[in-house]
Order: structure tokens, then sequence, then C-alpha cells
């Protein structure tokens, strides 16, 4: 045997005795030893009763999972959406080997079916709780500042003016395309006057243009 080919076998050795520490690895692992009793995709199959202390046996000797790594991997895969619906009335348990290892009673198809029922509530309030959530972060998020230089924010908000009210002195705005500048009249005319701005220029207004 050569040097690399040593190494390769002592490397390979290493990953196979690596320990397993995560739960869905270990279900994984399982899957891959006993193919034909657990699954990782579609309806799994009702495993027989007392199957922990068969796998516990069967793995005595494997370093890689622990007897408690394997009850929880066990519980964990039992307690499966897919796992609770495979737990029908009528249906087969399996060993490790998969072969048949008994009927489901109906007490256990009952359980199965309520826990399968709460599983799908306890989801279901979770979502309901994160769209509430989401719901009241949306409105306390503070509201965009509106655009200053955006044409509405400069809108003048004005009330006609009675001109026939108006006389020389009289203070009023004078709209010129979406502002509003204030004017001092300085004539009045038949339907106009002449205002005179705060900067100084005096103009003719017509008197539909001129405003409170």
């Amino acid at each position: 045997m050569t040097d690399s080919q040593s190494s390769v076998q002592v490397a390979d050795a290493q990953v196979n005795s690596q320990k397993l520490t995560n739960t869905k690895d270990i279900i994984a692992y399982l899957a891959e030893k006993f193919p034909l009793c657990f699954i990782l995709e579609g309806e799994a199959k009702p495993l027989k009763i007392g199957l922990f202390q068969d796998l516990a046996e069967a793995l005595q000797d494997d370093e890689r999972v622990s007897k408690t790594q394997l009850r929880q991997a066990l519980r964990q895969y039992t307690s499966n959406w897919r796992y609770l619906h495979g737990c029908r009335e009528g249906a087969v348990r399996v060993d490790l080997q998969g072969n048949p290892a008994g009927v489901l009673e109906a007490e256990h198809v009952a359980h199965a079916a309520q826990q399968l029922a709460e599983a799908k509530a306890r989801v279901a309030e979770k979502r309901k709780a994160e769209a509430a959530a989401k719901r009241a972060q949306q409105k306390q998020r503070p509201r965009k500042p509106a655009n200053k230089n955006a044409k509405h924010f400069n809108k003048p908000s004005l009330s006609a003016v009675d001109f026939s009210q108006i006389s020389v002195g009289s203070v009023v705005k004078v709209k010129a395309g979406d502002h509003a500048k204030k004017a001092t009249v300085v004539e009045v005319l038949k339907d106009s006057a002449r205002v005179q701005l705060e900067n100084g220029l005096v103009m003719s207004v017509a008197a539909d243009r001129l405003f409170a």
C-alpha cells in the first residue's frame, strides 16, 4: 500500500467516525443505514413499537451517534408532519429492515391525528402573530417627508376677495403660478387693481387674480 492510499484511508476513517450532533444529520444517517425504515422525502411509514431498542442495539458500536442523540432524532422523526400523515387507519408498522411489524391501532391513529392538528394550529397561530406584528411595524414606520420641491407643496390656500371692498392700502395676495405673493393696493381700477409687491414691483392685476 502506498503512502497516498494510506492517507486516504485514514481520512475516510476520520470522516466516518466523526460524531454527528445535528438531529437532521442523524436522521439522514439513519435513512442511509436503514433505507427501508427511514425516509427523507414523501410520506413516512409508521415505525415498529420498541424500535428505539432495536436501533440502539444495531448501532451500539457506532461511534457517530449516542443513545441520547438517537432518542432525540427518533422523537423528531415521529413528530414530523410527513410521519403523522402516514399514521392512518390500517397503516402497517415497519422494523429496521422494512418488514411488517403490526397494524397501527386506533388509539395511535387518533393520537397522531391530534398531534398533526395541534401542530398545524401552532403554525397557523404563529403566522397570524407574525402578520399582525408586520402590520403593526408598518403602521409605526415614520411617513416619508413631503418633497419640498414638489409643486403641490407650495400650492397656496387662497380665498377670493370682494373686489368691491378693495381700496388703496388694502393688503392682498396675488396668485402667480403656484405661488401667492403679498401685495398692497396702490390704485383701484374698474376690473383690476394696481398693486405693489413686497419687492417694490408695481403691476396691474385682474380682479380674479386677487385673493385674501
